[in-house]
């Protein structure tokens, strides 16, 4: 289903980033993704989304809901129609603390999302988030970082700049439905994409940290960006039919 554009504010957005070898990542994505690549290694990681005054494109800010999300993201390439190579991002879940985002995802708002509580603190350059699912006692997230003005060398790109164009590229996002081969496209569009590095001092993600999915020696925390006070709009795109079931 097509839904209406959907505009307003990102107060902040934090991209946490992994390297993971690629054959690890291949066997989460449907077909038609496959990894994309830098310098031989994925990049994976968890959007942690503040959005404000979000409304349908043409609707007054009166109208406008706020709400915390997540969604943990694969960097993917594919061919689409045309055999035009594609590049955006798999997202296989997406979380969010707003019981309004909770029932009208895939309706009103894109993608399917679960119920968490979300602990955030954003204070003094300092920003910690702790994503627990509604009901369960083991987090889902729990982050602690800083501000500041350097990137971190061992990173797998060269430079924030770099950093910055990889993921404006890749804005295109597709996320599966539940017991589905159908997968939604969500486009999003910041018309002054602005990023800036995070000090990572503790990063623990259930999702990412378990072994079962991501062997310790196949993957690795490269860095986190942030993004403030941007004007942004979601877009749908036309959805794409997996000729496989999303991994669980």
């Amino acid at each position: 289903m097509k839904l209406p554009a959907i505009t307003g504010i990102i107060r902040r957005r934090v991209l946490l980033n992994y390297r993971v070898a690629p054959e690890t990542v291949a066997k989460l994505l449907p077909k038609p993704f496959r990894p994309k690549l830098v310098n031989g290694q994925t990049i994976a990681g968890i959007c942690l989304i503040r959005l404000e005054e979000v409304r349908p494109k043409g609707f007054p800010k009166l109208f406008g809901l706020s709400s915390d999300n997540s969604a943990h993201r694969f960097a993917v390439e594919w061919e689409d129609d045309t055999g035009q190579t594609r590049e955006g991002v798999y997202v296989p879940r997406r979380d969010t603390q707003s019981k309004f985002i909770l029932l009208t995802g895939g309706r009103v708002f894109p993608g399917v999302h679960s119920y968490c509580d979300f602990d955030i603190q954003d204070q003094d350059g300092e920003i910690s988030f702790h994503i627990t699912p509604r009901g369960e006692q083991k987090p889902l997230l729990s982050l602690e970082l800083e501000e500041t003005d350097h990137f971190p060398e061992d990173s797998i790109f060269s430079s924030i700049e770099e950093s910055s164009r990889f993921f404006e590229n890749g804005s295109l996002g597709y996320s599966a439905r539940p017991n589905s081969c159908v997968l939604e496209g969500l486009l999003l569009k910041v018309p002054n994409w602005q990023v800036s590095p995070l000090k990572v001092h503790h990063a623990q993600s259930a999702y990412f940290g378990d072994t079962s999915l991501f062997p310790a020696d196949q993957i690795q925390l490269d860095h986190a960006l942030l993004m403030r006070d941007i004007d942004h709009e979601w877009q749908t795109r036309p959805s794409i039919t997996s000729e496989t079931e999303p991994a669980e």
